[in-house]
């Protein structure tokens, strides 16, 4: 299964089906968003312009490799789930082609990563293969929501160990950025988890079931806001207290809604991580 055949003058709309595929199936909008939020990180943390730009690539090599390496290695379930909607299912293109834009990422965002000093870019490539490892493996087992933890982890981590003087990342942001990533399974999970078991998928969330991980959903994510809240030195101001706060009273009334409206612990649940990437910008020029 490959790109469709369609009229082209000099294979320029191949092309861009091609691009376009690629694009559809790396998936954009996570990719789009995690790669926003540390560049923003990076800045805000101090880096130059060009150190910067070079964390940019590097994130954003690392989110396409991964994303692709997904789509690519769940193809054959999609395809025999008949899960519309995805570039290889809808015969957009074919998964050699994914399977190589996957690794060429991938080889990519190791000296890009490097290029922010050896320790820093050891930290990101191991949150990439972290993900790869989900992707490849850890999906289906116990032990799913590992490589979620370490990958959101490394991130913050990656950009403060790329500033000036390479400074260990503190113990809270760390700690923020795995529960995110805990919290961030759990969400993207929830939703299909009935879909995942028919097709075999038993996962940490699928293993719990639907009930259970709703119930539980909110806890990582609040935790997160405590570690951001609490864990700076100092005594925490009003408005991060408040924060911390509104974050409890939103996940628990997302999940008491969550009974009747699945969807309401969902949406709790971003609002919640919403909150917890503001405290992180808002601490951004204290982590050096």
């Amino acid at each position: 299964m490959g790109v469709p055949e369609q009229a082209t003058a000099g294979g320029t709309l191949t092309r861009r089906g091609t691009a376009a595929a690629l694009a559809g199936c790396c998936h954009p909008g996570p990719v789009a968003a995690v790669t926003a939020l540390m560049t923003a990180l990076a800045v805000i943390a101090g880096q130059s312009g060009g150190r910067a730009a070079v964390t940019a690539a590097a994130v954003l090599t690392g989110q396409l490799s991964v994303g692709w390496a997904n789509d690519a290695y769940d193809a054959p379930r999609d395809l025999a789930a008949g899960r519309r909607g995805k570039p290889v299912v809808d015969g957009a293109i074919g998964v050699r082609a994914v399977w190589t834009a996957a690794l060429v990422a991938l080889v990519l965002c190791v000296p890009l990563s490097l290029g922010c000093g050896w320790r820093a870019g050891a930290v990101h490539v191991t949150g990439v293969a972290a993900a790869w490892g989900y992707d490849l493996w850890l999906k289906a087992t116990v032990w799913s929501w590992l490589p979620y933890a370490v990958g959101f982890a490394s991130l913050p981590a990656f950009v403060v160990l790329g500033t000036e003087g390479h400074p260990w990342p503190p113990w809270w942001l760390v700690a923020a950025g795995a529960l995110l990533g805990v919290g961030a399974h759990l969400g993207d999970v929830l939703p299909d988890i009935g879909g995942d078991l028919a097709l075999g998928v038993r996962g940490w969330p699928q293993r719990l079931g639907p009930t259970r991980a709703r119930l539980l959903l909110p806890a990582p994510l609040v935790a997160a806001t405590a570690a951001l809240t609490l864990g700076p030195r100092g005594h925490p101001g009003s408005l991060a207290l408040a924060g911390l706060a509104a974050a409890l009273l939103i996940a628990l009334t997302g999940t008491a809604m969550g009974r009747k409206t699945p969807r309401a612990a969902f949406a709790a649940a971003v609002a919640v991580a919403t909150l917890d990437v503001t405290l992180l910008l808002t601490h951004g020029s204290t982590l050096t």
